[in-house]
C-alpha cells in the first residue's frame, strides 16, 4: 500500500493567509498562526507556509510570521518565497522552519539547490516547480517562475530531472492550471515526475474533493498539498485520512 501525507499550505500575504485561483483572484483565509494550529489539531502530518510575493517584491521571507507559526506548529513545517541564496535559507531554518523550499531562485541559480544540500542536508531542502501546460514542450509542460507570473522556455520534465539530481528529498510541482480550481490535481504532471525522479513527489494544485487526494496518491505523489478545501472547510482531514485508509492507503493516526 502506498503511503501518504496530508500537508495543508498557508499562502501567504501581507502576514495573512490567502488563497488564489490560477496564482490570482486572491481572498483572506485567516490567521496564519491560528490556522497553523488548527490543521496540527486536526490531524495534519506536514504544513507549507509560502510567502507569494516576496519573490516578486524582490524582498526575504516575513521570518516575524515564521517564527510564529513555528512554535505553534505541532509537524513538520516548510517555507518558501523570498529564499534566495544559503543565507536568507539559513535565517529562515534558524527561525524554526523544518524545511525550506526553493522555487524560482533554484531556476535562475543552478548550483543552489546542491550548495544548500551541501550545507543544510537533504531533508531540509524542497525544490518547487511551478508549471503550466504548453504542447510546444517535449513534456507538455513549461517551467514558470516569479510566482507563475513568467514562462521560462524550460520543459518542466528536464529541469525537475535536474532538479533530482542535486539530492534534495522532495519535488514540489504546482501546476497553474490546477491551482485553486477544484478540478483535480494534474495526474499526468505527477505521473511523470514520479516515473522519473528519486525524490518524492507532492501533490499540488488543483484539489476539490476526497477522490482527487485518492487519485494523486494512485498516480505516485507521496504527499498530498491543498489550500482551499481546508481553509474554507470543504474536507476535514480526519475524514480524507478515513476515506484514504478505506481506499487501501497508509495514513499517519
Amino acid at each position: 500500500m502506498n503511503k501518504v501525507q496530508i500537508m495543508p499550505c498557508l499562502d501567504m500575504q501581507n502576514g495573512r493567509v490567502v488563497k488564489g485561483v490560477h496564482f490570482v483572484d486572491i481572498a483572506d483565509a485567516g490567521d496564519p498562526v491560528a490556522c497553523a494550529e488548527a490543521y496540527c489539531a486536526a490531524g495534519a502530518d506536514q504544513l507549507a507556509l509560502l510567502d507569494i510575493n516576496a519573490t516578486v517584491e524582490n524582498r526575504g521571507t516575513l521570518l516575524d510570521v515564521v517564527k510564529s507559526v513555528a512554535a505553534a506548529a505541532t509537524v513538520p513545517f516548510t517555507v518558501g518565497g523570498g529564499i534566495s541564496d544559503e543565507k536568507s535559507a539559513e535565517a529562515v531554518l534558524s527561525a524554526g522552519a523544518d524545511c525550506i523550499s526553493i522555487s524560482s531562485a533554484a531556476y535562475k541559480n543552478r548550483k543552489l539547490l546542491a550548495s544548500l544540500v551541501r550545507e543544510f542536508g537533504a531533508d531540509r531542502i524542497t525544490a518547487a516547480i511551478d508549471v503550466d501546460a504548453n504542447k510546444a514542450m517535449p513534456s507538455g509542460y513549461e517551467v514558470y517562475i516569479n510566482g507563475g507570473r513568467t514562462a521560462t522556455g524550460t520543459d518542466a520534465l528536464e529541469f525537475a530531472k535536474f532538479v533530482d539530481d542535486t539530492g534534495v528529498n522532495v519535488i514540489l510541482p504546482t501546476s497553474k492550471a490546477g491551482d485553486g480550481a477544484r478540478t483535480g490535481y494534474d495526474l499526468p504532471l505527477i505521473r511523470s515526475l514520479a516515473r522519473n525522479c528519486r525524490a518524492a513527489i507532492v501533490a499540488s494544485g488543483g484539489a476539490g474533493t476526497m477522490e482527487h487526494f485518492l487519485e494523486a496518491a494512485e498516480a505516485g505523489a507521496s504527499i498530498l498539498l491543498a489550500a482551499s478545501v481546508f481553509h474554507f472547510h470543504m474536507i476535514d482531514i480526519g475524514e480524507l485520512k478515513a476515506y484514504l485508509k478505506s481506499k487501501g492507503l497508509q495514513v499517519n493516526a
